[in-house]
Formats: structure tokens, sequence, C-alpha cells
């Protein structure tokens, strides 16, 4: 059995079996058509079941053959030009060869003597990246699992910051969101404590961005009830719509009320390294805690994420030193540990991905895709506002757009959102296309998430039809079987 330990021995070993596998991924990658087979959980389910995990297989080789048959096979491909479901991006390939590269090394970021040169690499992208947000030398942050981890860390910075003679009393704390914004703002308040009546739902415009009125109206009142104000959650590029809520207003008014301003742009962050849209974040400097998600927008492999915070004194609320691990001594020692600022402790070193990206393609370049998706949507908006098929919500800021298919001569609104529901799901059974789905005051809708550059007009155009086609069929039959 040693022989499967990876070391200086079995390096050739080591070296066939990635190989092997790199080309299955790669031939699969090559011959794949269409973005899923339509396979079911009835069907795959049995397939996984019979898998006798006490019995190991010869080799790597039958392994590779039996994952084809229970994963590659049916895997929901992201690189596809009609996967337009999730926030799922396609990868960029120096990315994935520095998931590689890092996986194999196998280093803990979580102090410096278990990684070294990774431990400052990390920092050294999050000072490029609190550099891009405009945050300030006294700047910092740390590498996280995703937008949900990053989120409730600064939530609880905001919470502990909280300077109030209410400040010990949870329940009177106040966390300001929209009310599309992402649901890890409601989970993260229940997890730090803070009571299921914590979050204050701000109502949005039409073009789905935070009504600053309503929010200074919902500061104000929460004032004179004797509450905490904790914090407000700005949100740059909401999970359905992509709006972008309005930085500049929202920072004024933290500023006024003394509130953590905490940015959510696990999304909208792609931006940072836009040429031709950057100013769309104007106000995200302002902010005392972002949200970034380079696995979203920066084209990078899952996991890939980190909340920055502007002063860097802050990520103490998240410091616990242990003897056998980080003593109190190495701070005074000057040694750089990160699990000083983590929530998790072992943690992957992810940031390589990053740093492997930037080395090769640069920052422009990493920002050139992201654009070219949002003009993609634009374009898909204007096909969409133009077609009598379908109605569509709001005009895209990034790149997603919610809309549905209202069927010539049906008006029952129950009716058309039965004949959205059947679409999207008879779409995702036949593999052709994969989109996502919504409600928009209360009804049913699909959505378009554009995050792969190879996604074209006539992609776009085709899987309209294919929607179009499959909600016709679905009210056809239902006529039939009434008459």
């Amino acid at each position: 059995m040693r022989s499967h330990l990876l070391n200086d021995t079995t390096a050739e070993h080591y070296r066939r079996s990635v190989t092997e596998g790199i080309e299955r991924v790669a031939a699969k990658l090559a011959t794949t058509d269409r973005p899923f087979t339509g396979v079911t959980v009835d069907e795959l389910t049995p397939r996984i079941d019979a898998v006798d995990l006490d019995k190991p297989l010869p080799d790597t080789t039958a392994a590779l053959d039996e994952l084809e048959e229970v994963y590659l096979r049916d895997a929901v491909y992201f690189h596809h030009p009609r996967y337009l479901a999730h926030l799922n991006c396609p990868v960029v390939i120096p990315a994935v060869v520095g998931e590689a590269v890092l996986s194999a090394v196998n280093s803990s970021l979580d102090t410096w003597d278990q990684s070294a040169g990774g431990t400052l690499i990390e920092r050294k992208l999050i000072d490029w990246t609190t550099s891009r947000i405009g945050l300030g030398p006294a700047a910092d942050g740390v590498f996280t699992s995703g937008g949900s981890q990053s989120n409730l860390q600064a939530l609880l910075l905001a919470r502990d910051e909280t300077k109030s003679e209410n400040a010990e009393h949870p329940t009177k704390m106040r966390v300001f969101a929209s009310d599309v914004s992402h649901f890890s703002v409601k989970k993260s308040a229940t997890l730090l404590g803070l009571g299921p009546d914590a979050v204050v739902t701000i109502p949005v415009d039409r073009d789905k961005r935070m009504q600053t009125v309503a929010l200074a109206r919902e500061l104000e009142r929460c004032r004179e009830e004797g509450l905490v104000p904790m914090a407000v959650v700005a949100t740059a590029g909401t999970t359905d719509f992509g709006s972008i809520d309005p930085l500049p207003e929202i920072a004024g008014l933290c500023a006024q009320y003394g509130t953590w301003m905490h940015v959510d742009a696990a999304y909208g962050c792609g931006l940072l390294a836009s040429v031709k849209n950057r100013h769309l974040l104007d106000g995200i400097e302002r902010a005392d805690s972002v949200t970034v998600d380079y696995h979203k927008s920066f084209f990078q492999p899952v996991s890939s994420s980190a909340v920055l915070v502007r002063d860097a004194a802050t990520l103490r609320h998240a410091t616990y030193h242990a003897d056998y691990l980080n003593p109190r001594r190495m701070v005074t020692e000057r040694i750089p540990n990160q699990v000083d600022k983590s929530l998790q402790t072992t943690r992957r070193f992810d940031a390589l991905k990053l740093w492997m990206t930037l080395r090769v393609m640069g920052a422009d370049g990493v920002g050139q895709l992201f654009d070219e998706v949002c003009d993609l949507a634009g374009k898909a908006w204007e096909l969409l506002a133009a077609d009598p098929r379908f109605d569509v919500v709001v005009e895209p800021q990034l790149s997603t757009l919610v809309f549905r298919h209202i069927p010539a001569g049906v008006t029952d609104p129950a009716e058309i959102d039965r004949a959205n529901l059947y679409a999207r799901k008879a779409l995702f059974a036949s593999g052709d296309a994969i989109v996502a789905g919504t409600k928009v005051g209360g009804r049913h809708y699909l959505k378009f998430t554009l995050l792969n550059p190879e996604t074209t007009v006539d992609d776009i155009v085709a899987v309209l039809d294919l929607i179009a086609g499959h909600a016709e069929q679905y009210l056809g039959e239902n006529l039939v079987e009434a008459s």
C-alpha cells in the first residue's frame, strides 16, 4: 500500500496516474456536445449504490473506467456554451495547473511552518485585491471557502466592532440588506446569535437596486427605537439579477449612522479587473469589508474566494492562539500565520490558482473575459425585449437575465407559471441546455446566468426557441387532455 503514497520513490507512478486522469477529462471535454446527458436520480442512484467501497479495484485505470460510468459521463459541464444556469464559470487553464500543483504539494495555509511561500503568495494576492478595491494601506483579508463564509466572517467582525451601550445585547443589533440580497446574510445573522428579526429587508427599485430612501428611513427608525444599526450589506451583483446597489449613497448613510458597510461583491468582483466597466463598482472603496468570489467572475475552479477588510485590526475578532499551532510569541517574532485571520484552521492553498492566472493571463485578460459575458447579456436583453414570446424583468448590469415565456392567448398567471416550470424541467431532462429559475413577485421566472465567453447570440436564440417549444408543448398537451 505504500506504493500509493506520493513521495520521491513514487514520482513516476504519480506522473503516469495523473496523466491518465487528465487524458480522460481532456477527451471528455473535447467530445461533450451538450452540457448534460439528462440522466435522472433514479437512473444514477443504482450505479452508485452498486459500488462496494470495501473492495478496491485493481488499479487506477479500472478506477477511472468506473468513474466514467458513475460521474464523468453524466456530469454537468459548465464549459459548454449552453450551460446558462447558475453562477458557475468555465475555468482557465493556468488556474487548473495551479489546482494540480496545490493538490499534490498539499500545503496548509494556516501556519507559516506548513506553507512558507504559500503564505506570502496569499498575502500578496490579498494586497493586490484590496488595492484594486481601494481600501487603503491598512487593509487586509484572508481567502475563504466561498461567499457565504466571507459574509459570515464580515458580519462577525461588524458585530464585534459595534460600539454601543446596547452592544452587549445581540438581539438589539440590526443588519440591513435588500430584499434580493444573498440568503447567507440571514443565515449569518442566525449563526451569530442576532435573532430572526435581526435582518431588516430594504425594498429595491425597478432595476432591483436597494432603495436608499427606504434604507435611510429604516436606519433612523432603528435609532429611534433604541436598536443598534450594526451593518448594511450592499450587494454588487445580486444572484438573481446581477444588480449593483448604489454604493456611494449607501456609504454616505453608513458614515452618517456609524454603521459598518459590507459589500457582497461575490459576483461583481470581476469588475475589479475590467478596464471597461470598473466604474460600476464606484463607492466600494468606502466599504469596511468586501466579499469576493474569484470562482465566479475570475474564472477560477471552486473554491477561490476572500473576505477583505479596510482595517486589518478588525481581524483580531477571529484570532485565537494555541500553543501547538500559533502561540502568541509568534506575533512578536513576526511569523505570519494566516490562521490568525481565518475562521478555518486547515485550509487549502487556493490562492495559487489566482496567482497562476494573473502571472499567465494578467488582470486585463481576466477582465476582458468578464466584459465579454456582460456585453453578451446586453445583446440577449435586446433580443428578449424585442421578442413578444417573452417578458424580461430588468436590463442587466452584469451578465444575468430573468425572464419568462408568455404563451400567446394564455392570460392565467398560474398556467403561465406551470408552462415555464415545465419548460425548464423538460430542457434539463433533454440535456440540450440548462437554465435556472427563480420567483419575481410570487411568479415563476427563468434565468440566464451568462459566464461563458464562448456562448454566442446564436446559442441564446436557440435556447429561447427550445424554451418556447417546451412551454407550447406543455400547453398543447393540456388542451388535448382538457378537451
